[in-house]
This record gives C-alpha cells, structure tokens and sequence, in this order.
C-alpha cells in the first residue's frame, strides 16, 4: 500500500513538473513573439515608421509602451517614410517627445527616404543618423488643387454646389479659385509650415533662421544634411542602436524588434490591387491619387 502511494506520488510530481516546464516555455514564446527578446533584462526596442504617414495610432501605441516599460532603457525610430498627413505626423512627435522626458533616450534612424513628415518625427529625437545617401529634407508643407472646370464642360457635366457657409467648397475643382480663396489657402499652409519650422529649430537645437534657411522644401542627401546640422552622424541602424546605448544599457542589449501586424487589408491590397488609404482619401476628396488635401510629403 505504502509502495503504491509513492507510486501515486511520484507520478503526481512529474506530472506537475511537465505542466510547469510547459508553462514556462509557453511563457518564453509568448514573451518573444510579443517584445522579440527573452524575459528580462534591459532591453532596447527599435519602433518603425514605414511608408506615408497616414494614421499614426500604431507608432503612438508602441512608443506608449516602451515609455511605460522599465525594462526598455532605449528606443531607436527606424524611419523610411515621404511623410504624409499632418496630424498623424505631430501626433508621432509628440510621442517620441514623451519617450524622451520619461527619462529614455531616443535615437533615429533614417532608411532610404525620411523626407518631409519622415524628417519632421526624426526632428523629436536626441541624435539623427542618416546614411549618405539617404533623401532627407523637404520641409514644407503642399496642397494640389485640380481645376477640370474645362474638361466637365466639354463632356457636358454642370456641376452644381450648394452650400452654407461662403468658403465651404474651397478649393474646389470645378471652377477657378479666387483671389480670396487662394490667401486663405495661403495662410493655412503658411500656419503648418510655422509650425514644422518651429518643430525642427526645437528638436535640433538651432534658431529658427538657420532653419529657415535650409526649410525651402528642397531634399537633401544624408551627406548634405549633416553639413547643415539637420542629422548628427552618418550611419546605419546598427550604428544607431549602438548610439542608443546612452541609456545605460549593457553591451550586448536585448533588441526588442518591432512587431509585424496582420493587416487583412493590406493582403487583399497586394493580391487585388486595392488602393492605399492615402489613394483612398485622394479618391473621396477629388484629388490625384496619393495626394491628401494637406500634407507633409515629398
């Protein structure tokens, strides 16, 4: 009777002992498929803006959690983006700017293109790194307007608006704009404009003369930039991730990747060819395909 309790006994325990060694690996996968590095540990993430800054939501949330994360020291932003719609933009800055006053270094890292609304979150960070040749640059702010009041004659369409309010069809493109019109256009963009100037002579240190300067809306190589201050280094994202460990991370940090999204549109996007939500946008409002009312963009 005795030998069979310890029977039951001993089976009891190595059956526990499964079940945790089980969990725990459960636990480990989940950790790195989540964050990309093993439990514990100071870590360093690398957050990516990629493609026309559309809807920031995703970045926003990542840099919240990073911020809220004691056991990340550093963020490295990989940025390959033309820019893109304004909010989402600064609503990015804002984000890598609170990563920074929690205590957290935030170093960028500029691909292939960190133009306009690329350039403008870049601009947050404590130190840029750009490769030579990247394009960079373009600080200004556009919005095309197109007037096919000719064309929808000869194909014989009356457009008719009717409106309260005087300036609610501004800009649209069934007739000439007016004088009136066009300097309140003017004035807009002129405002946003302001503000990536302003945004730009905070973040990188420099009075906003020197910005004005170089803000013409031209791009520059990642050479070029540093010449004029707008980067610090030249450099890839393994030299940026090497910079990040200002945070006081260890030599060899976890890398925390960033995540890959599932997106069921973007599938059906690349398999039938659906329009991207900026051509999307473009198509609502009247306008050329990938072009936004008003935007940051090369």
């Amino acid at each position: 009777m005795a030998s069979r309790a310890r029977t039951v006994a001993v089976a009891i325990g190595l059956t526990a002992g499964v079940l945790l060694v089980f969990l725990v690996t459960v636990w480990v996968l989940v950790a790195v498929l989540e964050d990309g590095a093993l439990p514990g540990g100071a870590r360093l993430a690398v957050v990516e803006v990629e493609g026309i800054i559309v809807n920031g939501d995703d970045v926003v949330r990542d840099l919240k959690e990073h911020a809220d994360n004691p056991a990340v020291r550093a963020v490295v932003l990989r940025v390959n983006s033309p820019g893109g719609v304004v909010g989402p933009t600064q609503e990015i800055f804002s984000a890598v700017q609170r990563v920074r006053r929690g205590g957290k270094p935030v170093v960028a890292s500029l691909g292939a293109v960190a133009a306009s609304g690329g350039y403008y979150i870049a601009a947050a960070a404590d130190q840029i790194y750009a490769n030579p040749g990247t394009l960079t640059g373009s600080i200004g702010v556009v919005m095309q307007l197109a007037n096919v009041e000719g064309l929808l004659k000869k194909v014989g369409v009356d457009y008719v608006v009717i409106k309260a309010g005087a300036f609610k069809d501004v800009g649209s493109f069934a007739r000439p704009m007016s004088a009136e019109e066009r300097r309140i256009l003017q004035a807009l963009l002129d405002d946003v404009y302001g503000q990536f100037v302003n945004a730009v002579a905070e973040g990188r240190q420099l009075e906003r003369d020197a910005v004005l300067r170089f803000a013409d809306g031209r791009i520059y190589s990642g050479q070029q930039a540093q010449a004029l201050r707008m980067v610090d280094e030249l450099g890839g994202l393994e030299d940026a991730i090497a910079a990040a460990k200002l945070g006081g991370l260890p030599e060899r940090p976890r890398v925390v990747l960033p995540r890959r999204r599932f997106s069921i549109t973007d599938l059906l996007r690349n398999q039938v060819g659906l329009p991207s939500p900026a051509a999307a946008l473009a198509s609502l409002a009247g306008l050329p395909a990938l072009k936004t009312p008003l935007y940051l963009m090369d």
